[in-house]
């Protein structure tokens, strides 16, 4: 399995940051990867052990699907880590003065080329960033 990392540098502390990306009102507004679709639900249990549910559905209700996984690591305000099924990732939080890089680390998986895989999840971290500094 190939790890991929993407990232986005937000103009945020770091505890705002962190609330953006891992409290479910803020989740289901900004985690899809293209304006055709969206989260409509999220559910997140966020300590080691717990889990999340992110529900993931075209605008259009034709198809949909649960993300979902179980964390292996929380280290409030810097790191989460969690698998997918035989998969992992890691999503860190690093200050920078005003500023927060949250830089995500996955493994591939084999249905999606990578670089495919690596456009999305960048494209779902730049939503996340557009929403949260929109808020600021």
């Amino acid at each position: 399995m190939e790890k991929i990392t993407v990232t986005a540098l937000i103009a945020l502390p770091v505890s705002e940051a962190w609330d953006f990306y891992t409290d479910p009102q803020h989740v289901v507004k900004w985690n899809h990867a293209s304006t055709d679709w969206h989260c409509p639900e999220a559910v997140n249990d966020l300590r080691v052990g717990g889990n999340f549910s992110y529900r993931m559905e075209a605008v259009d209700g034709t198809i949909g699907f649960d993300f979902s996984g179980t964390y292996t690591e929380v280290v409030p305000l810097k790191v989460i880590a969690y698998t997918i099924g035989d998969r992992s990732a890691r999503v860190e939080f690093i200050e920078e003065g005003d500023a927060t890089s949250v830089v995500v680390t996955f493994d591939t998986e084999d249905d999606n080329p990578i670089e495919m895989q690596r456009a999305g999840w960048q494209a779902i971290l730049d939503n996340y960033k557009k929403y949260a500094e929109g808020l600021k």
